[in-house]
């Protein structure tokens, strides 16, 4: 299996229709759908057209850019990290990252963000990241600012916020020297 980056517990690869199941099952958890509803697989076969469409990406090096990360020591599948273009804005992204139920709590988010972040940086050549998180979400929040994130705004209204509380914005800029790994 090719790993396109390592922290150090965890292994970062493209997806593979075999992580499906895995996948739709972190998806599908209550917890996870509060955040990110909009973003969650319905069953294993939504989330297996997924894992294709975002190892295709890999392999295209375009965007969504998508990857599964699993840890290092037992190689199971804990979660995803990716980037997405900022629409009209070709050298800015946003960032995204969900973390299995039984995994949160242990620090595996922030290492997988920093890490996803330094890649974008020095990969596809971007200098400023989003993290867009839903207003209440303490968890996102700690994550992006332990990684380096700034509040820049609070979006209102935004179509991706499905109960009308508001968006958090976070920016990181810079470059692969200040992201580290």
């Amino acid at each position: 299996m090719e790993y396109l980056f390592e922290t150090e517990r965890l292994k970062v690869r493209k997806f593979e229709t075999a992580d499906a199941e895995e996948l739709c099952l972190i998806h599908l958890d209550p917890e996870v759908k509060k955040w990110i509803p909009g973003e969650c697989y319905a069953d294993p076969g939504e989330a297996r057209a997924a894992a294709a469409f975002y190892a295709d990406c890999v392999k295209k090096k375009s965007l969504p850019y998508v990857l599964a990360a699993e840890l290092k020591q037992t190689g199971e599948l804990i979660g995803d990290t990716g980037i997405n273009e900022v629409e009209g804005k070709p050298e800015e992204v946003e960032i995204g990252f969900v973390i299995r139920r039984e995994d949160r709590n242990k620090g595996y988010a922030t290492e997988l963000v920093r890490a996803m972040t330094f890649f974008a940086v020095r990969t596809f050549h971007v200098r400023t990241l989003y993290g867009r998180v839903m207003k209440g979400n303490a968890a996102s929040v700690s994550v992006l600012e332990k990684v380096g994130y700034g509040f820049v705004s609070e979006e209102v209204c935004a179509k991706d916020d499905p109960y009308g509380n508001g968006m958090l914005v976070y920016r990181f800029e810079g470059s692969s020297d200040t992201v580290g790994e």
